[in-house]
């Protein structure tokens, strides 16, 4: 899994980040998932690894612009490319169904694809037979959720060679044992399949937190993340105005981060005030504050991306 992001500024666009969009990537998949869809995430697909075509499911964490503008667009695009889309679907806050349906009555998309939207609530909101995406109610100034996306346990590998050491033959009977299945041999020997197969892989955790300041609710959903995506508008200097429009400061997102022991911590939804190369605050020294914290942390940019491995488990470990 890759997480690549589209637009990593706050409130309004500027020249060098777009407002909010995050693509999550499955490789293997071939699919993506989009997190928020600020005003001109289509635009800044093109200029992206992933394709609007594979889209598969986008989860909005709140009705603010700046996470929700480019989602009409986006969806209207995505009926020109490729003939007929494939299913898509819709998952966010109370009122984006009114949102949606209202700007439909008023300027009409006919949509060459089926769209399901989903009004999500605290909890499971989707799950399949790789993974798990629940969500919990931040702490913004309207309704916000911050989504966790969690791989299930993966069964361990098949150990092809002990198998052909036990006198397996080839066939049926490896499926068996990969399936911890016990099998019988034509000498009788009886063979467990748990001792064929190697140790289980974890899953991988990542989590979105939307737009929150530091509360309970979202540390506990990232709990043993292997990457937490927390917005930082602001540095700790400036935590007045971080508190006036419901924000988290940089140093609250990495002591949020090392509470819930968060693997890597991913900051992103900057203030614009820290780009001025003449300021006397730069993003080199919300960095900074950050990672005297959490030492782990990165800051995102438009276009970057995050890959997030599988840990394997060994013989030691």
């Amino acid at each position: 899994m890759i997480v690549t992001f589209l637009g990593t500024g706050s409130g309004a666009p500027t020249t060098r980040r777009n407002v909010s969009g995050i693509g999550l990537r499955f490789l293997q998949a071939g699919k993506w998932w989009l997190f928020d869809c600020g005003e001109g995430t289509q635009h800044q697909l093109l200029r992206s690894p992933m394709k609007i075509s594979q889209l598969d499911k986008i989860f909005i964490t709140h009705l603010h612009g700046d996470h929700l503008y480019g989602l009409i667009g986006l969806l209207a695009s995505r009926s020109l490319r490729n003939g007929e889309a494939a299913p898509l679907e819709l998952y966010g806050p109370p009122g984006l169904d009114r949102y949606f349906r209202v700007v439909m009555e008023t300027s009409p998309v006919h949509l060459q694809y089926p769209l399901q939207l989903k009004t999500v609530s605290e909890g499971i909101v989707y799950e399949d037979e790789d993974v798990i995406v629940t969500c919990r109610i931040a702490k913004h100034r309207v309704t916000s959720f911050a989504y966790a996306v969690t791989e299930k346990e993966k069964s361990g590998a098949f150990q092809v060679e002990l198998a052909k050491q036990a006198g397996v033959p080839s066939g049926p009977l490896y499926g068996a044992l990969k399936r911890g299945e016990q099998i019988t041999l034509a000498d009788g020997t009886v063979l467990e399949g748990k001792d064929f197969v190697g140790e289980p892989q974890p899953g991988r955790k990542i989590v979105f937190s939307g737009d929150t300041e530091p509360c309970v609710a979202v540390r506990e959903l990232a709990s043993e993340a292997d990457l937490l995506v927390h917005e930082a508008t602001y540095a700790q200097r400036d935590k007045e105005l971080a508190v006036r429009s419901g924000h988290s400061t940089a140093q609250e997102a990495a002591q949020l981060a090392m509470e819930a022991g968060v693997k890597q911590l991913c900051l992103t939804h900057f203030s614009p005030r820290y780009e001025d190369e003449e300021g006397d605050f730069s993003m080199d020294d919300l960095l900074a504050e950050a990672r005297a914290i959490h030492p782990c942390t990165v800051l995102a940019d438009d276009f970057s991306s995050v890959p997030i491995k599988r840990e394997r488990k060994t013989a030691d470990t």
